[in-house]
Order: C-alpha cells, then sequence, then structure tokens
C-alpha cells in the first residue's frame, strides 16, 4: 500500500518528496510579511516523524548551522517517516541579533501561547499547531545566552521511557536529567505526548565547529535509533550522565581569572578561579563545593 502525503499549512507534500513550506507569521507594523519556512522531507517508506528546530532563541546560531548541514546530507534520500526542519523559529529576533521578540519576551517561556495576544503568544501558538502537534518525537537546538559559553550538553527528562534511548545515542560529552520548565517548547511538547531533546553548546551570535559537529552526529544518531535512517554497526559513544547542575556564584566583586575550562572533571576544594580587584592587590579563590 502506497504512504499517504504529508500535508502542513495546506500544502501536501508526496512520499520521497521534499518541500519548503512558508507558515505566516505576525507581520511588522510596517505592514511587513513575516514567515517561518518549514523544510518537510518526507520519506518514501514508513516511520516517525521528527521535527528538528533552531533560534527559539533568535541569537543562537549554531543551530541554524546544524540544521543547513542536516539539510544537505545524501543519506535523506533513503528516510523512513518524515523529517520537519526549521531552522530559525524566532525569525523576529534571528533578524535583530536578540535572543527576544521585539517586545521583549521569551518565545522559550511562552509556550503553549494563544491564537489571540502577545506577538511571542502568537509564534508559540503558531509552531505548536504547525510543526510540534504534527510529530512524534522533537529536538530542539540551543546555545547558551550571550557572553556565556555551554559545553555541547543534551537536557532530557530521563523518567521518560521514551526519552533515555535517544537521549544516550545523541552521544554529546554530557547528559544532563533536567525536567522542562514551565512555559518552555519542552514541557508543553510533553503534554502534547510528544518527547523533546534539547542540546545545548556554545555560545550566543558565534559558531562553534566543535559544537555544531557534535549537533549533526547527535541529531543524525537519534534518526538511526528512531529506524528512520540505517543504523551503524559501531555504537555512539557514551555520555557523562548528570542528576543535577547548580550554579556556583562569585564570593565577591571584582574580575574573574579562570582556572579550569568546560568539561574539565573537578574535586571538591579545587580551585576554579580568583576574583579580584582590578589592580591585583587583592584575589580570593572560588572553590569547587563538590566533585563535578
Amino acid at each position: 500500500m502506497a504512504r499517504s502525503d504529508f500535508e502542513i499549512h495546506g500544502v501536501k507534500v508526496r512520499p520521497g518528496g521534499r518541500a519548503v513550506v512558508d507558515i505566516p507569521l505576525p507581520g511588522l507594523y510596517t505592514e511587513t510579511t513575516v514567515n517561518m519556512p518549514v523544510h518537510v522531507v518526507h520519506g518514501r517508506r514508513e516511520g516517525p516523524t521528527l521535527f528538528v528546530s533552531a533560534a527559539v532563541h533568535g541569537d543562537e546560531i549554531n543551530g541554524v548551522e546544524i540544521i543547513r548541514r542536516l539539510i544537505l546530507q545524501p543519506q535523506l534520500q533513503k528516510l523512513r517517516g518524515t523529517l520537519l526542519i526549521v531552522p530559525i523559529v524566532n525569525v523576529f529576533g534571528f533578524h535583530n541579533q536578540s535572543r527576544y521578540l521585539p517586545d521583549r519576551r521569551d518565545l522559550n517561556r511562552s509556550f503553549p501561547g494563544r491564537e489571540q495576544g502577545s506577538l511571542a503568544g502568537r509564534l508559540a501558538h503558531i509552531f505548536l499547531t504547525e510543526v510540534i502537534m504534527r510529530a512524534d518525537f522533537g529536538i530542539d537546538l540551543h546555545t547558551a545566552a550571550i557572553h556565556r559559553d555551554n559545553l555541547p550538553q543534551i537536557r532530557a527528562d530521563m523518567s521518560l521511557d521514551a526519552l533515555g534511548p535517544l537521549a544516550k545515542v545523541f552521544a554529546a560529552p554530557v547528559l544532563i536529567h533536567s525536567a522542562p520548565p514551565e512555559g518552555s517548547l519542552r514541557h508543553c511538547a510533553a503534554d502534547e505526548q510528544v518527547p523533546i531533546l534539547v542540546y545545548e553548546a556554545g555560545e550566543a551570535l558565534r559558531f562553534d565547529e566543535v559544537s555544531i559537529r557534535i549537533g549533526l552526529r547527535g541529531v543524525v544518531n537519534v534518526m538511526r535509533q528512531l529506524g528512520m535512517l540505517t543504523l551503524k554497526r559501531k555504537p555512539p559513544k557514551k555520555s557523562v550522565v548528570l542528576r543535577s547542575t547548580s550554579w556556583l556564584r562569585a564570593p565577591s566583586s571584582g574580575i574573574a581569572r579562570m582556572l579550569s575550562k568546560l568539561g574539565d572533571v573537578v574535586s571538591k576544594g579545587d580551585v576554579l578561579a580568583h576574583v579580584g580587584d582590578a589592580g591585583g592587590l587583592g584575589e580570593e579563590p572560588i572553590l569547587a563545593p563538590f566533585d563535578g
């Protein structure tokens, strides 16, 4: 029996076909129209539907490059199931090189949104109804906020049976058990029974090649685990699994001089950094409060 067409926003994509569907977003006050492009790859054979999204925060650009490379992967010609790829969710923030929308709201705290309301709420509602609710699984790509840097990591609610195997095969250096924050895309998708992995890597407004390569490899690994692509015989590397994270605050005002790097293994009592005044007359060590 032939596979059915995949329909999104009134556009039908035949099995074995591809399309770029422009989803209309609320226009600008200048009466300029704005669209969110969704790339659809509809495999010839049956399989799950996976969405991959980036730039929910408009200044987090590593995911945009991961998606660009994903779209060009030749193995997608043999895809089973359907892949929905959204390179830039927060089109407004991306245009302004800003984490937020023009109304200063955080899109990733505005889900599920609503059809009438703030710009953030309307965009969240559109993404939920047009993309998330058409999928069986999702991968949302992020970076740290501006002037911060994240070690490549997967965040997932490991209490969900469907997510454990996917989080592990992504093979990021670190896998963190993390319940989704209220109002986030991940929290909203869980309410709709769509399990989501969040990949965090690098910093805002910067392309980081290591983070991009790990992210692309991880997305492909997840697709293989889901049966959308052919499995490799060689198993992926194992992640370090963490059950919690903690912020370590500076003990006083001053300039931080870091001694440890992202990804270092540290023991309780290790000196991670020094904080001191600009004249260099006084310095205070920042000690690791626990192994990590």
